[in-house]
């Protein structure tokens, strides 16, 4: 279970300063802090899933001057070339993005210009490593996979250092990358100056829905690990999950959905609703929307099929199906809340279920 707003009790924190624990300022921190955990557990009766991209216009520009900047330092790459530049410039911009991250996300908590730098980051990382190992004589398959792997690897330090929760967004993206480099093969036609025929060369093997589902299955594994550490969603581990399960969802959506689907026609309308109510019934329970909007694209697909059958459709069809489609999530939306609690009270005990988001017991 989580830290509670209780273990900042003002009485110790008073205590604290008088035995020169901590300072004035700080107690005030601290308390402002209990106070806005008390606030957001307070709000979890509504059952929001919590979601915070900046906290004002100042990490806006901060941002957008950090983005020209080290667009500036990427334009080398182009303004000098060669193979030595591709390798030494990229590796200079991940140090500069590290260095800069002890001011922006440690000293200073802004979180979209923390966005930027370790996406500039794990950037270039991963084009120092791909024109490196490119050079290494290895086989394009290995390149493809070891470079994203290290830039997986990068990543994840950066996390461990900075406790940025976007930055397992970018770990799974190239997580992601790695796994389809083992679920590939090519044509050896290719060679890694030719970048275009490269990347022709690279040909998808009929099981990569394997590969899809295979990382679905340990990026949900993985987000739930870090929502159970927090179920009222008033940290960083429940931020983390978050993007996690933007991962997870989308790559389980597809590798199911998408694979029922890949014959088209009507016949795959009831398989493709019923793996969607299953997704559906999945975020419900852990309280993530996530799911249902990777469906989307499906979910789409389902009602054009009603709508406009196997012929195509005309504006008026396609008037229709946006409306459905836009009732649907608004009505979901909007009724979470006692969908929610409906399926939780009719649900048996199982293992971590107290552990989950908390919902009113209510009717």
């Amino acid at each position: 279970m989580a830290d509670t707003p209780e273990s900042l009790d003002p009485a110790n924190i008073r205590a604290a300063v008088k035995a020169g624990i901590l300072t004035e300022a700080q107690a005030a921190e601290l308390t402002a802090l209990g106070r806005r955990r008390a606030e957001d557990q307070a709000a979890r009766t509504r059952e929001d899933e919590p979601f915070e991209f900046f906290k004002g216009f100042a990490e806006i520009f901060v941002a957008i001057g950090l983005a020209i900047l080290l667009g500036g330092i990427a334009l080398l790459l182009g303004v000098i070339g060669g193979v030595g530049i591709l390798i030494v410039i990229p590796a200079i911009m991940a140090a500069i993005s590290w260095w800069m991250a002890r001011f922006f996300t440690l000293r200073w908590r802004m979180n979209l210009p923390s966005m930027v730098l370790v996406g500039a980051y794990a950037g270039g990382v991963y084009v120092s490593s791909l024109t490196f190992l490119g050079q290494a004589g290895l086989g394009l398959k290995a390149v493809a996979f070891l470079s994203a792997a290290i830039a997986a690897g990068a990543t994840a330090l950066w996390f461990r250092r900075f406790k940025l929760p976007f930055a397992m967004f970018i770990v799974g993206s190239f997580a992601l990358m790695a796994t389809y480099a083992l679920f590939t093969r090519y044509n050896p036609g290719g060679t890694f100056d030719d970048i275009d025929g490269w990347a022709r060369s690279f040909v998808p093997r009929a099981n990569l829905t394997m590969a899809s589902l295979v990382f679905g299955v340990a990026a949900f594994a993985g987000a739930m690990s870090f929502d159970l550490k927090d179920p009222h969603r008033t940290g960083r581990h429940s931020a983390t999950a978050f993007w996690l399960h933007l991962l997870a969802a989308g790559a389980l959506v597809n590798a199911v959905a998408g694979n029922i689907w890949r014959g088209g026609g009507g016949a795959n309308i009831l398989p493709t609703v019923l793996v969607l109510a299953v997704f559906a019934l999945i975020a419900l329970v852990i309280d993530r929307r996530s799911f249902l909007t990777a469906g989307i694209v499906y979910i789409a697909a389902i009602i054009y099929w009603a709508v406009a059958g196997d012929g195509g459709a005309s504006a008026r069809d396609w008037a229709l199906i946006l409306i459905l489609l836009g009732l649907f999530f608004t009505v979901l939306g909007t009724w979470w809340i006692p969908l929610r609690r409906r399926v939780m009270r009719a649900l048996p005990d199982f293992p971590g279920k107290t552990r989950l988001p908390p919902y009113s017991e209510r009717t």
